[in-house]
C-alpha cells in the first residue's frame, strides 16, 4: 500500500498493480488504463473539482467506481485532493504536477479516438448507403 499524502483526508491508498514485472507499457495502463481514469484527468485538467462535479460530467460511472478510480489516481501520485474546510466539508480534486505529465498522453489517446470514430463512422454510412440502394 502506498502511503497518503494528505493524513487529512481518509481514504484507502490502493495502487492498481502492474501484471508484468519491469514493463513501462503495463506499468502506465495501471495507472491510466480503464474505461474512467482518463476521462478523470481529462475533466481534471480543465479545473480542479469536487466529486459531485465529477459524477455529474460523466453520469455514467457510479460513486462505487469513481471512488475507486480517483483512490487509485491518488494512490499512483496523479491526483491530489484537498479538504476545504472543517469536516465534512468537500474535498476537491486536481491533477498533480506528476498527473500533468499525463495530459499529452490523454490528448493523443482523444485525438485517436476521434479519428477511430470517424473512420467507422465513414465505413457506416458506405454500408447504410450500399443497403438502401440495394433496396434492404
Amino acid at each position: 500500500m502506498a502511503t497518503r499524502r494528505n493524513p487529512g483526508v481518509t481514504t484507502a491508498s490502493v495502487r492498481r498493480p502492474n501484471p508484468v514485472s519491469n514493463c513501462p507499457l503495463t506499468a502506465a495502463l495501471a495507472a491510466v488504463g480503464g474505461k474512467w481514469k482518463l476521462i478523470v484527468i481529462y475533466w481534471l485538467a480543465e479545473s480542479p473539482r469536487q466529486f459531485l462535479e465529477l459524477r455529474r460530467l460523466m453520469p455514467r460511472i457510479s460513486t462505487k467506481v469513481l471512488t475507486e478510480q480517483l483512490q487509485e489516481l491518488i494512490a499512483d501520485g496523479i491526483v491530489g485532493q484537498q479538504r476545504m474546510g472543517a469536516v465534512p466539508a468537500p474535498v476537491v480534486y486536481s491533477l498533480t504536477d506528476y498527473g500533468r505529465s499525463v495530459l499529452p498522453i490523454a490528448e493523443s489517446v482523444r485525438l485517436w479516438g476521434r479519428r477511430h470514430l470517424e473512420r467507422f463512422a465513414d465505413e457506416n454510412r458506405v454500408t447504410n448507403g450500399l443497403t438502401r440502394l440495394r433496396g434492404g
